[in-house]
């Protein structure tokens, strides 16, 4: 089903008008509550269109939203998404700035204008099939792939280029623009390569069959089970608040029991960490791993706040991986060695609930200049784990 085209508004540079302004003149208000006593910024929230009392012909005729700062009088950046690609927008994501304890008012002002993305825009994720047939996705700070069924069949039927793994590779960038599009055409047009850092970083981040950042597995017994690649892919949006997208796997066996799964990913701006929804059916549990690569990282736990890191020396660098899930989902954390290439991981096993399991996972490399060492990563996750708890409160005003 075709997406309807998502809407970025108050980008400077980064937003092409078509039409004529034409706003319905209606406004409608939220309140916005920060319940924590602590300034608070880049957290996306988001508006149920839904739920703000529209008429009922202005959600219909809405082309795109704005949103204004009521006491500062100013237009911030906001994304209209379409989650279900029905056409009509579902939410309005943006970011908003805190203070302490603050209680602030926004207004939405729907409009008839269309509004189209820039072709790049900071949150941005697609399909390429040049490289085979990966799965890219990125933000200001980080940046991620995975494989698909056209690599699967190159690896199996020992042709060079394939790539056989449902783990999720990390691509080590250092700085704030998009890189995607820019290192893949390096590597397939020309004589470089994004295997080396020429200033904005580089893959050197070794995948094979580990579960790379946040890949999953299921559990029987003493082994782990894992799936091939994704079968088939959607993306949702991209923007400048959050890329979106899903992939389909075709049905795997975790032991006798046939599993069937789909993960529902998305990425915020300034965020480092992706959100995984793992819609899977024939399991009660699932483990989200972090490739040990040498094994001569060290694992830290957090099960108050969920939080599982590993930080490792990686190059001549270090690196750090984590996955944050609620702590009353995890269940346990094991540290998996048996020997193999690539089958050393570090492993959060998390409850399936009503067919969901949900975490984040993402990285921090040295060299991006984003965190010097373990500890400073460690408390970036556990006060991303605090937000999560206390999350920014929404109130529908008349």
């Amino acid at each position: 089903m075709k997406r309807q085209l998502l809407v970025a508004i108050g980008v400077c540079g980064m937003i092409i008008h078509t039409g004529c302004a034409d706003t319905t003149k209606e406004i409608y208000q939220i309140e916005l509550t920060n319940p924590l006593n602590e300034s608070r910024t880049l957290e996306t929230v988001e508006i149920d269109l839904q739920a703000v009392p529209f008429k009922k012909e202005v959600l219909v005729s809405a082309k795109s939203y704005e949103l204004i700062d009521s006491s500062a009088k100013a237009k911030i950046t906001s994304q209209a998404v379409d989650n279900d690609g029905d056409g009509r927008f579902d939410q309005l994501l943006f970011q908003p700035t805190m203070q302490p304890n603050e209680v602030k008012t926004f207004e939405i002002i729907p409009s008839t204008e269309v509004v189209e993305e820039a072709n790049e825009p900071a949150c941005y994720s697609r399909f390429v099939p040049e490289r085979t047939d990966d799965y890219a996705w990125e933000n200001n700070r980080v940046a991620f792939r995975t494989y698909g069924p056209t690599a699967q069949k190159l690896k199996e039927d020992g042709v060079p280029g394939g790539t056989l793994s449902s783990g999720i590779d990390a691509w080590l960038k250092k700085v704030d623009y998009p890189i995607i599009n820019k290192w893949y055409k390096k590597e397939l047009e020309t004589d470089g390569t994004y295997h080396k850092d020429t200033g904005e970083g580089l893959d050197n981040f070794h995948v094979g069959v580990s579960r790379g950042v946040g890949g999953i597995a299921i559990k029987k017994d003493s082994t782990y089970h894992v799936s091939k690649n994704f079968v088939s892919y959607e993306r949702v949006t991209t923007g400048p608040i959050r890329t979106s997208f899903v992939l389909k796997y075709g049905d795997w066996n975790a032991g006798e029991d046939i599993v069937t799964e789909e993960k529902h990913i998305s990425l915020d701006y300034g965020s480092n960490l992706s959100q995984f929804i793992i819609k899977i059916e024939g399991t009660d549990q699932v483990s989200a791993g972090l490739t040990m690569h040498e094994n001569d990282g060290k694992t830290t736990i957090n099960q108050s706040k969920g939080v599982v890191s590993y930080w490792q020396p990686h190059g001549k660098s270090e690196l750090g991986t984590a996955i944050i899930s609620n702590s009353k989902d995890l269940i346990a954390v094991e540290e998996y060695q048996n020997g193999k290439p690539d089958e050393n991981n570090v492993y959060a096993q998390l409850k399936v609930k009503d067919g969901t399991a949900k975490y984040y996972a993402g990285f921090a490399w040295k060299e991006s200049g984003q965190f010097s060492n373990a500890k400073e990563w460690e408390s970036y996750l556990e006060e991303f784990s605090k937000k999560l708890q206390s999350p920014l409160q929404i109130r529908y005003l008349k």
